[in-house]
């Protein structure tokens, strides 16, 4: 690990251990490199990825044969499926012997385990999939009852933003430990994207009339909450509730 963590940039090691290690959260972080939550989330998730890949190219003692290798196997590592498009990571594997071998664990880990979930999302019955998918693995952790309805919420609130604005989607639940316990919500689509941001994380802002909660209603309700929206490029909504001694 000490190797691989040594192949980050000084930027991301910083950030990664300041967040995984030294518990910051992403709004923190932004304020101190005067950036936004948003963008630091991206950071993490593309660093968590490299490092995935760095560890297992310095366990297996292999150095990628070609400039092509290392981008593909941080798309194959993120589960990104816009970003391995963009890099033709299928047929790269199916070019590249080493980078077919090395892909193996790294798709292993996106498949469906006991502590994550990936679930589509297409319409109004797979929110409600989502919804008690969610709160039945948050039950595995220290979660109280009151934290368990919380989590349910903001996973339909953000299930139902997806079907409405981008049609299709998926959510990614996952128990995590670094070092604190906790579970992460990841929204993603491919969607028109939010056109202003921070109009759309005001309170009282609402493109549809509804009665929901709203971006704004689904941050406060989660410990971390981060947007990621370029223009025409979808919308990646990660959201993170940690563990608490107390089971309020």
């Amino acid at each position: 690990m000490a190797q691989a963590l040594a192949r980050l940039t000084e930027r991301e090691r910083r950030t990664l251990l300041a967040h995984e290690v030294g518990g910051a959260d992403t709004r923190t972080l932004a304020e101190e490199a005067g950036s936004t939550a948003g963008a630091i989330a991206a950071q993490l998730n593309r660093t968590r990825a490299r490092l995935r890949v760095e560890y297992l190219l310095a366990a297996q003692q292999v150095e990628p044969p070609t400039d092509r290798c290392r981008p593909v196997l941080i798309a194959v590592s993120s589960g990104d499926q816009r970003r391995q498009r963009e890099v033709q990571a299928a047929q790269h594997l199916l070019e590249c012997d080493v980078c077919a071998g090395l892909s193996e664990p790294l798709l292993e880990r996106g498949q469906q385990r006991d502590d994550a979930l990936r679930i589509p999302i297409a319409g109004d019955s797979d929110i409600v999939t989502a919804r008690t998918a969610a709160r039945r693995l948050a039950s595995t952790m220290a979660f109280g009852p009151t934290d368990l309805t919380v989590i349910a919420t903001a996973v339909s609130e953000i299930c139902r933003n997806i079907v409405r604005f981008a049609g299709s989607g998926e959510v990614v639940v996952e128990l995590i430990d670094t070092p604190r316990r906790g579970l992460q919500v990841v929204a993603r689509d491919a969607g028109p994207g939010i056109a202003d941001i921070e109009a759309a994380m005001a309170d009282g802002f609402s493109t549809y009339g509804g009665l929901g909660l709203g971006l704004p209603g689904v941050r406060r309700l989660m410990d971390e909450f981060a947007v990621v929206s370029p223009p025409g490029h979808g919308t990646t909504v990660t959201m993170t509730k940690w563990e608490r001694n107390d089971h309020g």
